[in-house]
Order: C-alpha cells, then sequence, then structure tokens
C-alpha cells in the first residue's frame, strides 16, 4: 500500500516528494506546496481506503504532523 500512495501521490498537484523510515518505529514525511493541497491528499479517495485500512489493521495508533519548513540544510 506504500509503494501505491506515493505511486499515487506523484500525481496530485503539489507534490514535492516522500522520505520514509523502518526500523524500531516506521516515519514516512511527504511534502507538499501549499495546505489546500495537502487537503486534497487527505480527501483523496484512495489514500481515504488506505487511511482506514491503517486504523482498522496496521496501526495500534499514529500521529499527523503538518509542518512549514523554513529551512533545510545538509552536512
Amino acid at each position: 500500500m506504500a509503494t501505491e500512495m506515493v505511486r499515487l501521490a506523484n500525481e496530485q498537484p503539489g507534490f514535492l516528494g516522500v522520505e520514509s523510515a523502518r526500523n524500531e518505529i516506521g516515519i514516512t514525511v511527504s511534502y507538499w506546496k501549499t495546505l489546500e493541497e495537502i487537503k486534497n491528499w487527505k480527501q483523496h479517495t484512495q489514500h481515504l481506503v488506505a487511511q482506514k485500512y491503517g486504523r482498522d489493521k496496521w496501526y495500534e495508533s499514529y500521529k499527523v504532523r503538518i509542518c512549514k519548513i523554513e529551512r533545510d540544510y545538509q552536512f
């Protein structure tokens, strides 16, 4: 499902990319141009199905954060 969601997100307006890591915990961060495009993704029909599976089958709990990145750099 994760692979399909990334493929589908790539087709959505405003999608900038995704980063994911899986070890003791799993984390996925998706990047979007605007809050409106985040809202549209949250309400996308196939994404709603994935959210339901997540709540019903895969996760005991999860957290969503919507953040604005002011700066990004690395060494």
